[in-house]
């Protein structure tokens, strides 16, 4: 949570996550990519534990053939790849023989994160044989991270393109003051909550004091009947995400 908080770059907090993820999980290869809505492709690799030429085959040649990451990103939530494909089915597949096999990755969790519609990133986490399957509760820790890996990344994207913050912000604002009881300038600041933004620049993009952003926060708490902003990006994202999300 410290790394996501206080990176700088997103290229590099991808990077640094790594080892922290795979000591969470207790797995043993990362990767994690960005999506290229243009060139409807997968960059800017970062991994650890996987070969560069493994990963270079996947953009040449196994993404054609990959019968999980598509379907896993549509998903938009952490998800198993044996949610996907049973095992035993996967290990049938030229995918796992002739790709995944070459560096031990036998089980696998998958999530992809998005900001307005679009993937901002990914993290793709997988074990050895022995290890056996990712449980219920490495599954729910990976959820409480997803929603601050999503926010770190949006934000970065909204820094980059200045142009896009107050568009971007008016749409989820919104979309969270339709969808909850929350009043404008509430639904002004989760939206922010959302983007990663500390309070003292949620102040600045509001144009109101840090007791005011404050106050807006803990009656957004209240109403989404959360406890911490952690809570509340991850509540907001299912309501911007989910049309039948209610906000009791």
């Amino acid at each position: 949570m410290r790394l996501l908080a206080e990176a700088t770059d997103p290229d590099t907090l991808r990077g640094d996550l790594a080892l922290p993820m795979l000591d969470l999980l207790r797995a043993d290869t990362y990767v994690s990519m960005t999506w290229d809505k243009a060139a409807r492709r997968f960059d800017r690799a970062k991994a650890l534990n996987m070969s560069l030429e493994n990963l270079r085959s996947w953009d040449e040649y196994y993404r054609f053939v990959d019968p999980l990451t598509f379907p896993m990103m549509e998903r938009r939530h952490p998800t198993l790849a044996t949610q996907i494909l049973c095992q035993s089915d996967l290990a049938r597949t030229e995918f796992f023989n002739d790709f995944l096999a070459r560096d031990h990755m036998h089980w696998g969790v998958n999530v992809y994160v998005f900001a307005h519609g679009e993937c901002t990133g990914d993290m793709r986490i997988w074990r050895r044989r022995e290890r056996g399957n990712f449980d219920n509760n490495e599954i729910e820790a990976l959820r409480l991270v997803e929603p601050a890996f999503a926010a770190a990344l949006a934000r970065f994207q909204w820094e980059a393109d200045p142009l896009l913050s107050p568009q971007a912000r008016e749409s989820v604002t919104e979309l969270l003051q339709r969808r909850s009881a929350l009043s404008q300038r509430e639904a002004e600041a989760a939206a922010l909550v959302l983007s990663g933004c500390p309070d003292k620049l949620i102040a600045k993009r509001m144009a109101v004091g840090l007791p005011t952003v404050r106050f807006h926060l803990a009656n957004a708490f209240r109403k989404l009947r959360v406890e911490n902003r952690t809570q509340l990006a991850a509540r907001a994202q299912a309501l911007v995400n989910d049309p039948f999300v209610a906000s009791n």
